[in-house]
């Protein structure tokens, strides 16, 4: 506790002066993502960056602090669950299935339109997220704190062997710092606010679920075609507003799926984004969001199935970490099973 009231007066100390001081640095390891073709883009790899230790203890305290005076001021928008304390991706999901059962009720059904943006972090546009806290009231020794923190980072890149130089990223926020969360939320809030009215003035009746950087349209209606007509004029205004702001969706991993209750066969109409310049996209049997499967009814079989065979295939995995003879003893295995075996067999069970 007394190391900890310590780390919280260094933060204070900061606030106060506006500063943040030269622990600006960090390690990005590039590690290439598996199972691909050709490793010829970057897309293809993966970046983990290392913080320093002390550092990211000092930002959680403020991200804590400025996450409970952004919440007490009310501005971030109802449909952000993502990046905030307390809001889980089960939160997500339970947020989305109530929705939808609760239109079920009506017989309405229900439609998604999942979408990501490209480069999320680092295309957040620096000037506009000060001029963003300055919006929301913060006392000004909290704005010149975070104008100070935003610029001046440096990064070296380790592959294999190699180690480059440091190079300036003075660009968007840094994934993986615990202030990273709540300031892109808060850039997002006035987006969607600015979404929201102009929703409201075409009386387009689409709701917004975000977390992180997955977000989805919600269109319920009694006919998929109004439906995937209200998806396509949302997605159409958001296209146009995120480039106002600096941002591009995604557009290879948007994704439509409906929801019914339908005994017969359910054959939905595919959502043709065409003039809009995108592809047409079909609508599949199975639709993954958050590490939830769902399938159009709701029966969560094949996430079951999913989930289950993951853990015994696990299960099978473990004869290698010991027999009767060496390795781990049977109290070790059991140990493991009830940590780690129990968790993927039940993975979001509350849902």
């Amino acid at each position: 506790m007394e190391y900890l009231n310590k780390i919280i007066n260094i933060a204070n100390v900061y606030i106060e002066l506006g500063y943040w001081p030269s622990i600006k640095t960090s390690i990005s390891i590039i590690i290439p993502k598996s199972n691909k073709k050709s490793y010829d883009i970057p897309k293809t790899f993966r970046l983990i960056v290392l913080l320093n230790t002390l550092g990211k203890l000092i930002e959680k305290v403020i991200g804590k602090k400025l996450q409970f005076q952004v919440l007490s001021k009310e501005f971030i928008h109802s449909c952000q669950l993502g990046g905030l304390k307390q809001h889980s991706t089960v939160d997500a999901n339970i947020v989305l299935i109530y929705l939808i059962h609760v239109e079920w009720v009506k017989n309405y059904l229900t439609s998604i339109l999942a979408f990501n943006v490209t480069q999320f972090f680092p295309s957040l546009n620096l000037l506009l997220l000060s001029l963003i806290l300055n919006k929301v009231g913060f006392n000004s020794r909290v704005s010149h704190f975070f104008e100070n923190y935003l610029v001046g980072r440096k990064t070296k890149y380790f592959w294999n062997n190699f180690s480059s130089s440091y190079f300036d990223i003075n660009i968007g926020v840094g994934q993986g710092s615990a202030l990273s969360s709540i300031l892109s939320a808060l850039y997002l809030s006035l987006i969607f606010h600015v979404f929201e009215k102009r929703l409201k003035i075409l009386k387009i009746p689409v709701l917004v679920l975000y977390f992180v950087n997955n977000s989805l349209f919600i269109a319920q209606s009694k006919s998929l075609h109004i439906s995937n007509s209200n998806l396509f004029c949302s997605y159409h205004i958001m296209s146009l507003l995120l480039d106002q702001f600096s941002l591009v969706i995604e557009h290879g991993k948007t994704k439509v799926f409906h929801f019914s209750r339908s005994h017969s066969i359910f054959n939905p109409p595919p959502l043709d984004l065409s003039l809009l310049g995108e592809p047409v996209f079909q609508p599949k049997e199975n639709w993954k969001y958050l590490d939830f499967i769902f399938d159009w009814k709701l029966s969560f079989h094949q996430h079951v199935d999913f989930y289950t065979n993951k853990a015994i295939s696990t299960i099978k995995s473990m004869k290698m970490l010991g027999n009767s003879s060496k390795g781990l003893i049977s109290f070790q295995k059991h140990l493991l099973y009830r940590l780690y075996i129990l968790l993927i067999v039940l993975y979001r069970f509350p849902l």
